[in-house]
């Protein structure tokens, strides 16, 4: 059996997105890995969708057959800062892992090179700048008028000092299957990026901190109206959302 560290020094950031805009997300992004590198870390963990945020009651112009003109420009603007796995969004990042020498997991909407599909997508980096990215199995309810199942690279764990890492993105955690197939490859850290603020998602992490005998992360954001761009063209429903949700936990058994 393979010797781990028994201690592992997490930075879990719970912080609001710059909605809809990449460059200023990964700006924030970058700031944050390197306030939480003074304390040495070893792992530092975002929320869900960190770039380019979660539009959390949006709903694009989507009804039952139809889509209206002012939900596809804001569907454009998502599209348009979400980021392709690879590109210079990721090298920066990879740079600030090394930086930092610490393992990063990072939320973000991807968009793939060739097909232009979006999807929810976590990437874990390592502290040499390797990554490994985990695309949504099923996005949730209405999130698959945004983003695409995931098409390959199925439960990526990342080998650390403390043993394999591995995450699952918000509500793939009511997936039985796919959390037996992390505990498979004897997982020691579950990450769940999320948005989710349900107090039933308490008993949720306990549950799997028990079944699955690892430390669960829970990473969820913050999100205000005043996180939105006033110039949305759905502004008018974003204005009805509440003031602000948040919600973070660690759990550990």
């Amino acid at each position: 059996m393979k010797d781990i560290k028994t201690t592992c020094k997490i930075a879990l950031v719970q912080a609001e997105p710059v909605m809809f805009s990449k460059s200023a997300s990964l700006k924030k992004a970058l700031q944050y890995i390197c306030e939480a590198a003074s304390q040495k870390p070893d792992l530092i963990v975002f929320p869900e969708l960190f770039i380019p945020g979660y539009p959390v009651g949006m709903n694009f112009g989507f009804s039952m057959g139809k889509r209206s003109d002012e939900g596809r420009k804001d569907w454009k603007r998502y599209y348009d800062a979400s980021v392709v796995a690879g590109d210079s969004e990721f090298q920066q990042l990879a740079e600030a892992a090394k930086k930092a020498e610490a393992y990063i997991s990072l939320g973000f909407s991807e968009r793939d090179a060739v097909s232009g599909t979006l999807y929810n997508s976590n990437v874990i980096f390592e502290p040499n700048g390797s990554y490994k990215v985990h695309r949504k199995l099923k996005p949730t309810g209405s999130e698959r008028v945004v983003w695409g199942d995931a098409n390959k690279d199925y439960f990526p764990v990342t080998e650390t000092p403390w043993g394999p890492i591995g995450s699952m993105i918000c509500w793939e955690s009511y997936m039985p299957l796919a959390r037996v197939a992390l505990y498979q490859k004897g997982i020691t850290i579950y990450i769940s990026p999320n948005t989710n603020d349900n107090p039933e998602w308490q008993a949720t992490i306990q549950h799997i901190a028990i079944e699955g005998k690892c430390f669960f992360v829970n990473a969820d954001m913050i999100i205000r109206r005043s996180s939105y761009p006033s110039d949305l063209q759905e502004y008018n429903i974003v204005s009805k959302l509440p003031g602000l949700t948040s919600l973070a936990k660690t759990m550990k058994v």
